[in-house]
């Protein structure tokens, strides 16, 4: 195997975790916003309080599967 396509394939593993992460930061951040709307801004978005907190509590690494 040539040293540039060892490189390629090390660097095409590693770049994957950095949005993985990135992406888990954000949903944790989102969540902890959530969870300070108040229950007029929820309705605005379409959530109640019940489905708001469910949401909140959920831990920062479960990624929703549609994003």
């Amino acid at each position: 195997m040539s040293v540039a396509l060892h490189a390629a394939r090390s660097s095409t593993l590693r770049r994957p975790a950095l949005p993985r992460i990135a992406l888990m930061l954000a949903h944790g951040r989102e969540r902890a916003a959530l969870a300070r709307l108040d229950d007029a801004a929820l309705r605005d978005i379409g959530l109640d309080r019940a489905g708001a907190e469910a949401e909140a509590a959920r831990p920062f690494w479960e990624v929703s599967p549609h994003r």
